[in-house]
């Protein structure tokens, strides 16, 4: 039996039992991946500060993330194909974050839908929408995230191109799987992950098939998706979107100081500094180096948290001390998810919990507030010193 006590654990659970393509939709970036290597890497950098003879008692990791109450400041990201990755994936990595406490955030492009999620939990969770060209689609996308009661609507703003990912292209990526000679004798290994798919409440994407005119299979839906993407999006569009959605709207995929600037003139009540976990720019910085530019433009305007990179609880630690109020994991709990199903999503909350409140402590802090760039040793260059422009 393995013991589990990093996130790197569930990785490698996640690697043995979960088909190939879906794996590498995980653990992959765009083009030379250099971005999603960074996104990790950078976090290295940054070192804290230990403290000692300080009062460790009666620590809390309790926070707010737009006005909700959080055990810590950590939602799940939205992630794409997560259905395939484990059966019913979706509904069972909301059933764990409500229980733990924690945001979860339903993709666009998720197997289990809406609907589905809404069902299964019986409790708000934010959603995460893609801007489509066909603006029915869209319109109905957020008026069944109102009618399921979701909390926060996160528009998604890296992904009016898709970003080239060559292992999704030599793998063939689709959901579910197509049967060629490669995908069946790679299933063949994953028999334990065939069986929980027997049982699956859906194998394709939820929120899409059978919710617009002409797609019913998934040969409509890859021609679709292949133009749907809207790469005509501003911020009027945004700003008419948010109007339309009339709640709490997050802002993902921020990664300039101008665009936060942008971001706050239509009202965002978050935003989020996000590369898109690597898989869109190649070459742009990771995230956590681009944050503290974000801060300082942003101030105390609006909420800041930060995706993309986030691999355990001190990474976490390092983003909120930056000056985050919130921050987001994608691949951390989808290795979870992939290798024990509910249960490795809950397992990988615990082990961010757990590092994050033992390092916190080690800092001499106790409660989220009283963390700072004090209890950070950050290089001097850490953002880089680039020529200007």
């Amino acid at each position: 039996m393995t013991v589990i006590t990093c996130i790197d654990d569930l990785k490698q659970l996640h690697r043995r039992r979960a088909p190939k393509m879906f794996y590498d939709y995980c653990e992959s970036g765009s083009w030379t991946e250099q971005t999603f290597r960074e996104n990790t890497t950078d976090f290295d950098k940054i070192r804290l500060r230990q403290r000692v003879a300080v009062d460790m008692s009666g620590r809390s990791t309790k926070t707010q993330m737009i006005g909700q109450d959080v055990a810590m400041p950590v939602a799940l990201a939205p992630v794409g194909l997560t259905g395939m990755q484990c059966a019913d994936g979706e509904i069972k990595a909301a059933r764990a974050a409500k229980e733990f406490g924690v945001p979860f955030t339903l993709s666009t492009m998720s197997i289990n839908s809406i609907e589905d999620v809404a069902e299964a939990t019986r409790h708000p969770f934010w959603f995460q929408l893609y801007t489509m060209k066909d603006q029915g689609f869209v319109s109905s996308l957020i008026q069944r995230a109102k009618d399921a009661n979701c909390s926060a609507l996160v528009i998604t703003l890296d992904l009016q191109i898709l970003g080239q990912r060559h292992k999704d292209l030599k793998n063939g990526l689709s959901a579910p799987p197509k049967p060629t000679l490669a995908n069946m004798v790679n299933l063949a290994t994953k028999w334990q992950w065939g069986l929980g798919m027997l049982g699956a409440k859906r194998r394709h994407f939820g929120n899409i098939v059978g919710h617009v005119q002409g797609v019913s299979d998934t040969a409509n839906l890859a021609a679709w998706t292949a133009e749907q993407f809207d790469p005509t999006l501003d911020w009027d569009k945004i700003a008419k979107i948010k109007q339309e959605w009339g709640g709490k709207v997050i802002l993902k995929g921020i990664l300039d100081a101008e665009d936060a600037k942008m971001a706050m003139q239509v009202g965002a009540d978050a935003i989020i500094v996000s590369n898109h976990g690597g898989r869109q720019l190649d070459g742009a910085l990771s995230s956590i180096r681009a944050l503290p530019s974000i801060l300082d433009a942003v101030g105390d305007q609006t909420e800041v948290h930060l995706d993309s990179g986030i691999r355990s609880g001190q990474d976490v630690l390092k983003a909120i001390a930056m000056g985050a109020k919130g921050t987001y994991i994608g691949r951390a709990f989808v290795y979870g998810l992939g290798a024990m199903g509910q249960a490795g999503v809950t397992k990988a909350l615990e082990v961010i919990h757990k590092e994050m409140d033992i390092t916190m402590a080690l800092c001499g802090r106790r409660r989220i507030d009283e963390l700072g760039r004090d209890i950070l040793l950050v290089p001097e260059d850490f953002e880089g010193r680039w020529q200007a422009s």
